[in-house]
Order: C-alpha cells, then structure tokens, then sequence
C-alpha cells in the first residue's frame, strides 16, 4: 500500500483532476486523505479496488 498523488491517480485511472474530484463529491470514487496543510494523496489499495469494481461492472452499463 501507498499514497499516490493526483498525477498518478490521472495516469492510472486516465481520468481528468475534474473528473476524479467530481466523482469524489458523488461518492464514486475513493476520498483522498491529508496529508498536510495543502497535500492530499490517495491510498494505491482503494484505487486499485475502485478499478476492479469498474471492471467488473462493464457488463452492466
């Protein structure tokens, strides 16, 4: 397990910044977590769950 920054999380899941914040907000994507005054990074564990869970639903769109 790790902390990922914004830039990873965009390359990894090849979403927009607005994209993840907005589907952070609607409670489908993982919340990211302080990590100081003005730093936030996301858990790689949640990211990949996330992932999978989309994967996993592709059958039902």
């Amino acid at each position: 397990m790790k902390f990922l920054r914004l830039d990873q999380v965009i390359d990894l899941t090849g979403l927009s910044r607005s994209s993840i914040y907005l589907a952070v907000s609607e409670g489908r994507f993982p919340k990211q977590i302080a990590l100081g005054a003005r730093s936030v990074a996301w858990v790689s564990n949640e990211i990949e769950e996330w992932m999978e869970r989309c994967i996993n639903n592709r059958n039902n769109i």
